[in-house]
């Protein structure tokens, strides 16, 4: 004779539904700081300098515009990390410069340790893929 194995199984599908009304349902919460609406208390922010480094194809190094050699710029660099805020730079290689020239002029920013810059320009370079 075969036990029937059916209502064993109904009673622990029902037990099942019980235990999983029963827990309670964890929420994750994250607290964010959202910004207050303040209309005329806060002035908007003044943009700080912005220096701009281009290198055209010959290999020739600019800082604003102005023709400089590395030791120049490494200068230039320090005497801006120095100010408060901290300038932005932009550096805009031209897309015919030869790699090996900006990533020397990238190892001269490394080592001066600015900490805001950004790749100005770079958009042709995705058409070229």
């Amino acid at each position: 004779m075969d036990m029937n194995t059916t209502p064993l199984i109904d009673v622990m599908l029902v037990l099942l539904i019980m235990f999983i009304i029963t827990i309670p349902i964890q929420t994750h919460a994250v607290k964010i700081d959202l910004p207050v609406n303040s209309n005329a208390s806060n002035p908007p922010p003044i943009d700080p300098i912005k220096n701009k480094i281009t290198i055209d194809p010959a290999g020739v190094v600019y800082w604003n515009g102005a023709a400089v050699d590395l030791a120049t710029l490494r200068t230039y660099l320090d005497q801006t990390r120095q100010m408060a805020p901290e300038p932005e730079l932009h550096l805009q290689p031209d897309e015919n410069a030869r790699y090996e020239k900006v990533d020397q002029v990238l190892a001269v920013i490394k080592k001066s340790e600015v900490t805001k810059m950004g790749f100005v320009g770079n958009e042709f370079y995705g058409k070229a893929f």
